[in-house]
């Protein structure tokens, strides 16, 4: 059965992390526990108003709501948001500070839209998890075969997926 999922405002993090795509989000949208999969579940950074998982505790900005994005901050990017990017660029295929720009450059709507096309799974039109490039609708007996939850194997399809 598809779900079809629409990319939510509410689920962009201040630091630009789409919590849609992120595989704790996927874990408890798909209930893979009852499925023998072991991960965390999350419901996303804003919507447990945690704001941003990874800089809260280090940035005072976001800790106390004076910004929704970090794009707004005076010191954007900081070190910690930088070694972030590189992290996520070097192992999921995926860019905050690019997320950032572009919601910036092109608001919210345009952002989310693209979101939808580049991480749409092509063979059941769900979305497909930043961490692993498995879509969590299709792909769970991928994802059980898995040694490494967290990681991407490289496929020729997988490609067109970074920007």
């Amino acid at each position: 059965m598809l779900k079809y999922v629409m990319m939510n405002e509410e689920l962009i993090a201040p630091c630009g992390m789409n919590c849609g795509l992120c595989s704790s989000y996927l874990a408890l949208r798909f209930d893979l526990k009852t499925q023998g999969i072991r991960m965390p579940y999350c419901a996303g950074c804003r919507p447990r108003n945690k704001q941003c998982a990874f800089l809260k505790k280090r940035c005072d900005s976001i800790k106390d709501n004076h910004i929704k994005f970090c794009y707004e901050c005076a010191d954007y990017p900081c070190a910690g948001l930088s070694r972030l990017d590189h992290r996520y660029q070097t192992l999921f295929r995926m860019s905050m500070l690019d997320n950032l720009e572009y919601i910036r450059k092109d608001g919210m709507n345009a952002f989310l839209n693209s979101e939808k096309t580049k991480w749409k799974c092509p063979s059941c039109g769900d979305i497909i998890c930043c961490h692993n490039g498995i879509c969590f609708n299709c792909g769970i007996e991928e994802l059980k075969a898995r040694e490494k939850l967290y990681r991407w194997e490289y496929r020729e399809t997988d490609s067109h997926h970074y920007r």
